[in-house]
Formats: C-alpha cells, structure tokens, sequence
C-alpha cells in the first residue's frame, strides 16, 4: 500500500511538473508574440510619425495597398514586354517563358516593393530635411517679431501667434498648431517641447530650451528672443564665410566633373573609332612586321565603341552624384543638402559628354580631309 501510495505520488509529481513546464512554455511564445507586436506597433508608429513630420498626410494602410498595387502594376508591364519580346525574336518556348515568369513574379515583386518602399523612405527624410531647413531659415525673422510683441505689452503665447506671417511657411503652421494646444489647456512649455521635437534641429532646440528656461526665471523674454535670433543670424554668418573660404575647391570639383570628364571620355571614344578603322584597314596581322622581329598583331575583338559609350554614360553618372554630395558637405557640411543638385549635375555632364562626342568626330573628320 506504501509503495502504490508512493509511485502515485510520484506520478501527480511528475504530471504536475510537465503541466507547469507547458505552461511555461506557452507563456514565453506568447511574451515572444507580443513582442513582435509591440515592435510592429513601434515600426507602423515611427513611420507614421516620420510621415507627419515630413508634412504629408497619409495613411499607412492606404500607403502600403498604393506601393502593392504599384509593384504588381510594373510587374506586369516588365511581363507582357519579356514575353512579347522573346517569343517574337527568339521563339522561346512557353515552358521558358512560364519559368521566366515565375523568377519575374517572385524576386523581382519582392525587389520592386523593397525597392519603392526604399524610394518613399528617402524622400520622406529628405522631405523632414528639408522642412527643418525651412524653419531654421526663418526662425530670426520670426523672434524678432515675436520679441516686438513682447515689448509692446503682450504675453509670450500671444506674442507668438501675432508673429506670424504666411512667409514663414513650415514655421506659421507650427506656431498655429503651438496656439491651438495652448487653447485646448496645454502648457506653452510643453508645447514647444513637442515642436522642437518634431524637428531634428539642434538649432531649434536650443531655442526652445532657452525660452523655456526664460520663462520660469521669469526674466525679460523679449530681449532674449533678440539676443537668440541675433547669435542665430551671427551662425549663419560665419557658415556662409566658411563657404565662401572653400570656394576654389568648389569650382575645381564642379569642373572636373561637368567639364573635363565629358570631353576626356569624348576624346578616348574618338581614339577607339581612330584604332578601331586602322585596324580593320590594315586587316589581321601584319606579316611583314612579324618577319623582321616586330610583334605587332591587330587581331582580335577590342572595346566596341557602343560598350565604352554605356561605360562612359555611367562613370559619368555616379561621378556627378558624389561630386554633387561632396560639394554639400563642403559648402553646407551636410550630405542631404546635395541631393537637389545631383539631378542637374547628371543632366549637364550628360550634355556636355553628347556635345563633346559630336564636336570630337567633325574634329576628326575635318583632320581625315587634311
């Protein structure tokens, strides 16, 4: 009787203890499920807080369906010309074409929609960038006026809103939003708190900082708000100094780059055109070179010029682009500064290069006739 007592007991024991590891169990899968879901919830919250600040009014949701519709729509298109493209030129088999189809719809849908979800993400930065350069451009104008306010007897909240000017752009929808959280009861503090914190301004939050710190000594804001707008405007002074300082090495970028490398690139095509026609006029090696000890052959496939076109079309490109962001951080010290140039930068070297190409071969032919 000990003994069934004894191995019952041990078996409730032993029950009990893969009760309480099951248990365990599914408590951390379900601490792992809600993990993910927080960090998801914290992803889809950052993005839409980083589309806010971007100005943009969109919904996630919506966004996401757009950027899916968008990525089938050019798979699509990327499909009917592969298949009208092969069948009529290659006569591929349909098997060939469904496998081709198969690789288009999966790799490439999922690289497209990376792809335009990449592209959104840059000009939502860009667009944050450049909505806080907006507001740091005006931001002296704006404490000027605000800080006459102040002086002429009015209270910093109303101060703040009868500075306003529809100038001011980014900077007035701010301060309007500033004056409708202050009406609705929030602190002025904490307002301005949540504006310099939209904005990734060192700037900005240095003023918001001290404002804040004006206001609870309780000293004399508008002599403080012109004291901050005049070390402000005194900052940008000596950037636009510094600029000026680096202005040769400018110049020898934007050279080097938009001018020199076209017309280097043009003359090397005119040298393979030169090489390519002597060749082909001498045909094949050259026996008697060969008989008195010079090894001289003209055989064999060279760089076609249509190859070095494409080659010299991309070497272009990709120097414009970091010749455009290394100017920025010259002059600007920041990359994103740059961006809006590299557009023009591209466009005028690829010009350059088509006029240099057509300018090099009347050259040539004007030199042939000599």
């Amino acid at each position: 009787m000990n003994f069934k007592n004894f191995f019952g007991k041990h078996e409730k024991e032993s029950h009990h203890q893969k009760h309480q590891e099951k248990k365990e169990k599914e408590n951390q899968d379900a601490k792992k499920f809600d993990d993910k879901k927080l960090k998801a919830q914290a992803k889809k919250q950052r993005l839409k807080d980083s589309i806010e600040r971007a100005g943009f009014d969109i919904n996630t949701k919506e966004l996401s369906k757009i950027f899916f519709n968008a990525a089938i729509g050019i798979n699509l298109v990327i499909s009917l010309y592969l298949v009208y493209f092969f069948s009529s030129n290659y006569g591929i088999t349909w098997s060939k074409i469904a496998a081709w189809m198969l690789f288009i719809w999966v790799f490439m849908f999922l690289f497209l929609w990376f792809a335009i979800w990449m592209g959104f993400y840059i000009l939502v930065d860009y667009r944050i960038f450049k909505r806080k350069i907006d507001v740091e451009e005006v931001l002296p104008d704006f404490l000027q006026l605000a800080a006459s306010n102040i002086n002429a007897g009015m209270p910093i909240d109303r101060a703040l809103w009868y500075a306003v000017r529809p100038r001011f752009g980014v900077l007035a929808k701010e301060i309007e939003m500033i004056a409708k959280e202050t009406m609705a009861g929030v602190d002025l503090k904490t307002a301005l708190e949540r504006f310099a914190a939209r904005y990734d301004s060192v700037t900005l939050k240095r003023t918001v900082n001290m404002i804040n710190e004006g206001l609870e000594a309780g000293g004399k804001i508008g002599e403080l708000l012109n004291r901050i707008a005049d070390d402000i405007q005194q900052q940008r002074a000596l950037m636009k100094e510094m600029a000026a300082n680096v202005t040769t090495y400018v110049i020898f970028i934007t050279f080097s780059t938009i001018v020199a490398a076209p017309f280097l690139f043009a003359l090397s095509g005119v040298l393979i055109n030169v090489v390519q026609g002597i060749s082909s006029s001498l045909g094949g090696n050259l026996d008697s070179a060969s008989n008195v000890g010079i090894p001289i052959s003209f055989s064999g496939s060279g760089v076609s010029i249509k190859d070095f076109t494409i080659f010299g079309y991309v070497s272009l490109g990709m120097s414009a682009f970091f010749s455009a962001l290394m100017i920025s951080v010259i002059k600007k010290g920041n990359v994103k500064s740059g961006i809006k140039y590299v557009p023009i930068f591209m466009a005028v070297s690829f010009l350059i290069y088509m006029f240099a190409q057509k300018l090099m071969n009347l050259v040539l032919g004007v030199f042939i006739q000599f």
